[in-house]
């Protein structure tokens, strides 16, 4: 050989040599740590950038009142209805109302009583909830609602007097017998349309609200002489 040797390196054989202080697994416990891009599951997961909000839990309720469009109070009621059910807040609402009473009324020319129901403050509705953020941005998106009672738009929750009169009218409306809308007067003068005294006239005398039947003072053969009619035999009388 030359005065310069070249040195070569043997071939490489047999099992790897690892430093083991390059691979230190982690002694935090395995529901703690998560798999990084290396897959050695040894860096912490990060911290969620929201915290989610505690539940909350249904607290006190109060009747409120809202204004809305005016006829449109029963459709309102149903869309809120239709909203809170699938809002996830269901249990922050109760009853929802619209205060009315029942009204008898007959069928033009056939004397039959036909019952309706009469708003007694169009425009409003009556809501049991609880106010919060959530809630109160439900019921204030849903079409046709205006605004909660309250002053500047702050709900104010009716005042407890308040709320046992209209349910109190609400349970006597449905149990008490309605009366008729006569839309006649004691002493106004009137003509009887059909029956047996038809083209007579005369002046009312009494109303029976209940039963619909109105006794007219007519005169027949000169003599004064109260009728028993029904509402609807009579009109009123030209001048």
């Amino acid at each position: 050989m030359s005065e310069t040797e070249l040195t070569v390196d043997k071939p490489w054989s047999g099992e790897p040599q690892i430093n083991e202080q390059q691979f230190e697994m982690s002694d935090d416990p395995v529901d703690s740590i998560w798999e990084d891009d290396d897959g050695d599951f040894d860096v912490p997961p990060p911290k969620p950038f929201f915290e989610e909000k505690p539940e909350r839990i249904p607290g006190k309720k109060d009747w409120f009142i809202l204004k809305v469009q005016v006829n449109r109070e029963d459709t309102i009621k149903k869309d809120l209805e239709r909203r809170i059910a699938v809002s996830g807040l269901k249990e922050f609402f109760g009853e929802i109302l619209v205060p009315s009473e029942k009204v008898a009324d007959l069928r033009e020319g056939k004397g039959k009583k036909k019952i309706v129901k009469r708003k007694l403050y169009p425009g409003y509705i009556m809501i049991f909830m609880e106010v919060f953020d959530d809630t109160w941005f439900l019921v204030r998106e849903t079409a046709g609602v205006g605004d909660f009672t309250g002053a500047q738009g702050k709900p104010t929750p009716m005042l407890p007097h308040e709320v046992e009169r209209i349910l109190k009218l609400e349970q006597e409306v449905t149990t008490k017998l309605p009366e008729l809308k006569v839309g006649y007067q004691v002493g106004q003068e009137v003509k009887v349309k059909e029956g047996p005294f038809e083209t007579l006239e005369g002046v009312v005398d009494n109303i029976d609200y209940t039963s619909g039947r109105v006794t007219v003072i007519i005169s027949i053969f000169g003599r004064s002489t109260p009728v028993e009619l029904e509402y609807w035999q009579i009109e009123t009388a030209s001048k």
